[in-house]
């Protein structure tokens, strides 16, 4: 569902896994009550380590621990780690395990990043707990104090509830959820709310970001990391050009995790660059991160804003209205431009036949996929 617009917030952008990974464990350390943790990505590795050990031992000071993990995203996580969270008293629950049933139901996966501490901290981001956060990928997250904690709260309670929520086989029982504790509201905070997408059947987040699009008077800067738009969202991105917005996208360079996903979104450059859409392409690393900021309204969260995403996925952004955190993010988009290869129209259109047959290629293969809706 969509949150309301709420006061008295404080949100502290967390560039770089050498930024968030510290303070969101050092929050878990702190926690004295509960620690309630939602990722899509988790597998057995340095990282998976490190956040274990610091979810067992909050659960040995007597803080209760949920965990609910993506049933496909979390298949990387080995049995001997699952064991070790149950033994040590973390509540590990499922969403979706992979099943003999439709294909549409397996598609539908837990694409969030939530973690909320005693009811007054909460993180979200495009992070999960794989070594590659720590390696080879560029991601960001926010730090989120005040009223919308309890937003990102109610999203993760009423999940654990849902019936497409399993807990671990291996869990002798399951405890109810703590009392929900009251967030802070700030005298000197700012405004936001928590925005949830879940599947084809709410996409709130899509529609916000359309709403902004359309409203943007002087800047409209994106960073994805897997561009395949849809076709509304590519023809606002054109129109605010033409009007003379300054529409930036960040997107990753040869670095890829899946590489097709990018020459499926090239078949797109050439329409963008015509329209005077400016593109950069990452260059220091895969750049997993998803932002957007929109003169002085920025987007922080879990959604790619790619059909893929919106039609199966559920998702959670933050929003924030607030000039001083959209200056941080426009240094820090502008920053990472630097360090990109902007996308040249002459050159582009000039772009050989092989570069072409594999935008076509994948493009048709994306097509194809999308049909699967």
């Amino acid at each position: 569902m969509s949150s309301i617009w709420r006061e008295g917030n404080r949100f502290t952008l967390l560039p770089e896994a050498s930024r968030f990974l510290p303070a969101m464990l050092d929050a878990i350390h702190h926690a004295q009550h509960y620690v309630l943790v939602e990722l899509y990505l988790m597998a057995s590795g340095r990282l998976a380590d490190r956040v274990i050990e610091a979810l067992v031992q909050a659960v040995n000071r007597g803080v209760t621990v949920c965990l609910l993990l993506d049933g496909f995203g979390s298949m990387g996580l080995s049995s001997q780690d699952r064991r070790r969270l149950i033994n040590a008293g973390v509540q590990l629950r499922f969403f979706n395990p992979l099943g003999f049933h439709s294909l549409a139901r397996n598609l539908s996966r837990d694409h969030r990043k939530i973690v909320v501490v005693d009811g007054e901290l909460a993180f979200t981001g495009g992070f999960g707990a794989v070594d590659e956060f720590l390696d080879a990928w560029y991601e960001i997250a926010v730090r989120v104090e005040g009223q919308v904690v309890a937003d990102w709260e109610n999203l993760f309670r009423r999940l654990w509830r849902s019936r497409l929520t399993r807990p671990d086989q291996a869990q002798a029982s399951s405890q109810p959820l703590p009392v929900q504790r009251t967030p802070p509201c700030f005298a000197d905070g700012v405004r936001g709310r928590v925005m949830s997408a879940r599947g084809y059947r709410y996409q709130a987040i899509r529609y916000s970001l359309y709403q902004r699009v359309r409203q943007a008077k002087q800047q409209l800067w994106l960073c994805t990391p897997y561009f395949v738009p849809t076709f509304p969202l590519r023809r606002r991105l054109v129109r605010a050009a033409r009007r003379g917005v300054d529409v930036r996208l960040l997107l990753p360079g040869a670095k890829h995790d899946h590489p097709g996903v990018r020459y499926a979104g090239q078949r797109f450059y050439q329409a963008m660059l015509k329209a005077g859409v400016r593109i950069y392409e990452f260059q220091p690393t895969f750049i997993h991160a998803k932002f957007v900021l929109a003169d002085e309204w920025v987007s922080i969260g879990s959604c790619n804003f790619d059909h893929w995403n919106l039609h199966w996925n559920l998702e959670a952004n933050q929003e924030v209205d607030d000039p001083g955190l959209a200056q941080q993010v426009r240094e820090l988009f502008e920053g990472h431009f630097a360090a990109s290869e902007e996308v040249d129209p002459v050159a582009w259109a000039a772009r050989p036949w092989k570069q072409r047959a594999k935008e076509w290629l994948y493009g048709l293969l994306d097509a194809l996929a999308t049909r699967l809706k």
